[in-house]
């Protein structure tokens, strides 16, 4: 629905978005760091004091900076490497070659042909939900999985482009932001709600009078320990207001495209539309999904723009009308 300045322009965006997020990643381990070690010597105390906390945590930070560093060295290689397996568990897709599923596999392979780039691998999951998701840090890692059911309920154009529609994903650099949103980034909400929850438990045991001192100032470690929450909860909204959902539309676009027949784009629409949900995929991997319909309060953390109104650019931008005649599904072999 953009010129090509306004695709060029969105492909930059998200690389330096991509590149901002790793370079973050330290620096707010860091900071995570700190504010566990407030916590822990606070509660250490005999004769709580926050103050203080801050002040021997602060002292500190030189002499763990190093190993937290390491440890961040080491979960960026393990997930560099290993992330695709975290998403197949997520998801239990299972890889497919040329013999498994010959006509899925032809479809990508031609698209890819058609653009000049090299086939990623494929990946089916095993459930009725009707959805499709690209997946990869780099050319050789760059995977593109399908459900059975959406094999199962479009037609071999509508199918082709939905593959399209994935394909663009991978060639806007969209799919790497997302995999390193989910990756790098995501795994910092999950680990400031476990440290919350534990000090939060330790806190009210003090309040409790479980250890001497526990009047002073378990009430504001408490506090500290609600905005560690807050601050996990406004890094989730950054990184979904960074992951902008024009990438919805400039796929659709490209899926266009690359096939020439926005009807099947819009008929695949359509259809996902119905019954998108995978049982069992986390939020943070729905991020990826052709289609996702929870949207939170009011819409507002929406990863995905409404259905109809993706529909309604593919009619307006594109010159789709109706959906193409049926000539039968995918082989669900």
């Amino acid at each position: 629905m953009l010129a090509a300045t306004g695709l060029r322009s969105h492909i930059w965006n998200n690389n330096l978005k991509s590149i901002l997020l790793l370079a973050g990643f330290p620096f707010l381990i860091l900071a995570l760091v700190y504010a566990g070690a407030v916590m822990f010597i606070g509660y250490a105390s005999h004769e709580p004091d926050l103050g203080s906390a801050f002040g021997e945590a602060l002292y500190a930070m030189p002499m763990v900076t190093p190993w937290v560093m390491i440890g961040v060295a080491i979960w960026f290689a393990i997930a560099w490497f290993s992330h695709q397996a975290i998403i197949d568990a997520a998801t239990g897709a299972k890889q497919v070659s040329r013999n498994d599923e010959p006509e899925l596999y032809n479809l990508l392979e031609n698209l890819c042909i058609s653009r000049g780039i090299t086939m990623p691998s494929l990946r089916i999951i095993e459930s009725p939900a009707l959805n499709a998701y690209a997946s990869g840090l780099t050319q050789k890692q760059y995977t593109v999985t399908v459900t059975r059911g959406l094999m199962g309920a479009l037609n071999r154009d509508e199918m082709e482009a939905a593959l399209a529609h994935e394909l663009t994903h991978i060639l806007n650099r969209d799919v790497r932001l997302l995999v390193i949103s989910i990756i790098f980034v995501g795994i910092i909400s999950f680990t400031v709600e476990i440290l919350v929850r534990g000090m939060l438990h330790g806190a009210i045991g003090r309040a409790g009078g479980g250890r001497r001192g526990s009047g002073g100032n378990a009430g504001v470690f408490i506090l500290v320990a609600m905005a560690m929450a807050a601050l996990a909860w406004v890094l989730a909204i950054a990184i979904r207001f960074a992951l902008s959902r024009k990438r919805e539309y400039m796929a659709d676009a490209g899926a266009v495209e690359l096939t020439k027949n926005p009807d099947a784009m819009i008929s695949a629409l359509m259809k996902v539309s119905g019954n998108p949900d995978v049982e069992g995929a986390p939020a943070e991997v729905r991020q990826m999904f052709l289609h996702d319909r929870s949207s939170g309060f009011a819409s507002i953390f929406a990863t995905h723009p409404p259905m109809e109104k993706r529909i309604a650019a593919l009619q307006r931008y594109a010159g789709g009308n109706r959906p193409p005649p049926r000539s039968g599904a995918v082989p669900a072999v």
